[in-house]
């Protein structure tokens, strides 16, 4: 198996773990805390903008390698299983069925890093300009 395919494997499996992740995010024996985390984990993937851009060399793909995977594990251990085996059972049988919007979780992303911007826009415009 070439390093090609196990790439190819790896990205599916983390697929479908966005795909359960979402379908857990939903249900209701899913307690608020893992709900965020869960949040921040799919609106991380779907997300434009990145914490680390990928154009800088090995820290550009790192966060994506490190927080996915992390946030991932952190909301398996916050879930209770049988949650986690519905959500399988439900993506197993209709993967296409699984509800991620890009928008309903990338939207709030896009929505801080666009008041972040606007506030040191705001910032060095009104530190720049003498108002006597």
């Amino acid at each position: 198996m070439t390093l090609l395919d196990q790439l190819k494997q790896a990205t599916d499996r983390l697929k479908t773990e966005i795909a359960v992740l979402a379908i857990v995010y939903r249900d209701p024996r899913t307690p608020w805390y893992a709900r965020a985390v869960i949040f921040f984990v799919i609106a991380h993937t779907l997300s434009p903008i990145d914490l680390i851009p990928d154009f800088i060399p090995v820290l550009g793909y790192l966060d994506d390698l490190v927080i996915v995977p992390l946030g991932i594990a952190l909301a398996i251990r916050l879930v209770p299983k049988s949650v986690f085996a519905d959500a399988r059972e439900k993506v197993a049988g209709q993967p296409e069925i699984t509800g991620i919007s890009g928008w309903w979780f990338g939207g709030p992303v896009i929505v801080v890093w666009v008041l972040i911007i606007s506030y040191f826009l705001y910032f060095t415009y009104t530190r720049n300009c003498n108002f006597r």
